[in-house]
């Protein structure tokens, strides 16, 4: 399966795809670990045509962990998805290699956002350096609505409960796959 994380920067994607990744098992790939593994710091911009970069490496090696076993899941982690075109290419990954594709999008308040912002840029806890509550402002704005069918986690439930309701909807959907509905 495919699962991939959308849902714009602080809502809490990060989290969910990393217990995601234990609870399952699952290898999870992370777009902004990999942007930070290929590229020197130095060259490291945070532009959409990087982005789309880095999305198509993640995607390749999903397509490569996959097609070797079926079985596995992958959680693709680090973009919004906030644009079709993206959300798209993961279905047409998905699609080729005949294992289904699981969205999760991940929602919480304005005022978490801003709070987990602002921790993550004070700890240094993050891999991408532009998070920033204007960012998630920006991409709000022009967010467009997912067309596939997909999970929405609201995060500012409790952690335990967000996971529970993300791997029930795995299991629904891997359900309805296997048996062929």
């Amino acid at each position: 399966m495919l699962i991939v994380m959308a849902g714009l920067p602080g809502t809490g994607k990060s989290t969910i795809a990393r217990r995601l990744a234990c609870e399952l098992p699952a290898v999870l790939l992370d777009k902004d670990s990999i942007r930070a593994a290929i590229f020197p710091p130095s060259e490291i911009e945070y532009s959409v045509q990087q982005d789309d970069l880095c999305m198509r490496v993640v995607l390749l090696v999903a397509q490569d962990i996959l097609r070797r076993n079926l079985r596995k899941h992958i959680v693709v982690d680090g973009r919004p998805f906030s644009r079709r075109y993206q959300v798209m290419e993961c279905a047409k990954v998905a699609h080729g290699l005949g294992v289904p594709l699981s969205l999760i999008h991940c929602v919480c308040s304005d005022e978490t956002v801003r709070r987990r912002l602002e921790s993550d840029t004070l700890g240094g806890s993050h891999v991408a350096a532009n998070r920033d509550y204007a960012l998630y402002q920006s991409l709000k704005a022009h967010f467009e609505p997912i067309a596939l069918e997909h999970l929405i986690v609201n995060t500012d439930e409790d952690v335990e409960a967000c996971v529970g309701l993300c791997l029930d909807y795995l299991r629904s959907v891997q359900q309805a796959t296997t048996s062929g509905t």
